[in-house]
Parts: C-alpha cells; sequence; structure tokens
C-alpha cells in the first residue's frame, strides 16, 4: 500500500504553502467551522487519523531495513549488508573513513556527501 500524503488546505492555491514547492507542503490541521476538511467531506484531502499509521514491523525502517547511526569508525564495523547507515554530525576526515568502510563491506550509507578533493592549483600570471 501507497504512503498517503497528507496536505494542509489550500496548498494548490499559495504557493507560500506549496504551490509547486515541495518543501513547503506541510501538514497543517484543518480548523474552522465549515472546513469541508475538517468535516472529511468527499472530494477533499485527507486528514490525519486513526488508521493510517504503518504495520509494526516496517515502523523506523526505509524499505524493510533497519536504520543504524554511525558516530565514529568503530561503529561502522557493527552494521551489516542488510541494515542502513545514517552517519551522525562528524568531521570529514572520518566520514570519509567510514565511506571507505563501508563500500569495502559493501554497506549503503543513506545520507552519503560527495566529497570534492579541492587541488591545490597555482596560478602563474605569465606577464
Amino acid at each position: 500500500m501507497a504512503r498517503t500524503k497528507f496536505l494542509r488546505r489550500n496548498t494548490g492555491q499559495y504557493s507560500r504553502l506549496g504551490k509547486k514547492r515541495k518543501k513547503l507542503q506541510k501538514w497543517s490541521a484543518p480548523k474552522g467551522r465549515d472546513n469541508k476538511m475538517r468535516l472529511k467531506e468527499k472530494g477533499y484531502p485527507r486528514v490525519v487519523s486513526v488508521g493510517y499509521k504503518k504495520d509494526a514491523r516496517m515502523r523506523g525502517k526505509i524499505n524493510g531495513k533497519e536504520i543504524i547511526r554511525v558516530e565514529n569508525p568503530a561503529d561502522i564495523n557493527k552494521a551489516s549488508r542488510d541494515k542502513l547507515v545514517l552517519i551522525g554530525k562528524i568531521g570529514k576526515r572520518k566520514r570519509a573513513e567510514i565511506e571507505k568502510i563501508a563500500k569495502e563491506k559493501g554497506i549503503m550509507i543513506l545520507n552519503l556527501k560527495k566529497t570534492k578533493e579541492k587541488t591545490k592549483e597555482k596560478k602563474w600570471i605569465n606577464n
């Protein structure tokens, strides 16, 4: 079953509420006496309520895989192929170490940032 996308009222009308701007599309409970969405009338967007919760076995997982947070290179050794890795707030050097170990083991990292190695180029001015 596909996950239901809950949107606030009038997201398709105003750009500040998310019209053509996915990041601004957030849930907000419908308020107001005559609000058709609050009354759960047919033809209006769905409202968050009991019954939309995920299955207990799938909660907190992505594609059925458990997520592990890694803070240092020693933590990546605890992970296996059947688990996904989230790298915490760490510096560039440790991040590169973790990425290297994960690549060797074949572990997938969710928040992998492509690090650009800056090459030191000397610009000589020819006169």
